[in-house]
């Protein structure tokens, strides 16, 4: 299955932000505020296409998608009732490893996705390895019995409990599991996201 192998902290200084690639400080390890390149302090012209592709090629990175994955998702978004921008948002936390990052089953979504490719999440009981396998309200997403032993399965629980979890979920560290409580709205996710300049571009 294709996915992006290259440089993760070049990416997250690209856009300035931090993209969860990784488990430590951005700030202060990949300094955000200075772009990549030995020419990146550069000013460069901005267009109004450019702060569009700017925030969907960051979108896009976030949640570890290809180009064809991410206009095929909102494309389906753009058939569903309601706020295109908004539908597109649930979608790409209603994906299977979006959730075992945010029940923190994984550090990263790289991490995530390796875990349910692996075979180390069952949803209601049933193994899945699909990662842009679509979880729906009141599923049940937890780890596989043979997967709960695993050292960085533990480490990130442990430090989802000191960060603490979306209200949208309900999460069991004993058992190793959670539940997808319900969609979240857009207050509940990130604030530095502009998911309108994205429906801009693809309308187009």
């Amino acid at each position: 299955m294709a996915r992006y192998l290259g440089a993760t902290c070049r990416i997250s200084r690209r856009y300035s932000l931090d993209l969860d690639f990784k488990t430590r400080d951005l700030e202060s390890k990949c300094r955000l505020a200075s772009p990549p390149g030995m020419h990146g302090q550069r000013r460069k012209r901005e267009t109004e296409y450019g702060t569009q592709l700017a925030a969907k090629q960051a979108l896009r990175m976030k949640y570890g998608l290809l180009e064809k994955q991410f206009r095929n998702l909102y494309k389906k978004a753009d058939r569903l009732k309601g706020a295109t921008g908004v539908i597109l948002l649930q979608l790409l936390e209603s994906r299977l490893d979006n959730l075992v990052f945010r029940m923190g089953f994984a550090c990263t979504r790289r991490e995530a996705r390796q875990l349910v490719c692996h075979k180390g999440i069952i949803v209601n009981g049933i193994c899945v390895n699909i990662p842009s396998y679509r979880v729906y309200a009141g599923d049940v997403v937890s780890v596989r019995e043979r997967a709960k032993s695993q050292g960085r399965v533990q480490e990130s629980l442990k430090s989802s409990e000191d960060n603490g979890t979306a209200e949208w979920l309900e999460i069991d560290v004993k058992a190793m599991s959670g539940t997808y409580k319900r969609v979240p709205e857009r207050e509940d996710l990130p604030s530095d996201i502009n998911e309108q300049l994205i429906v801009e571009l693809y309308s187009k």
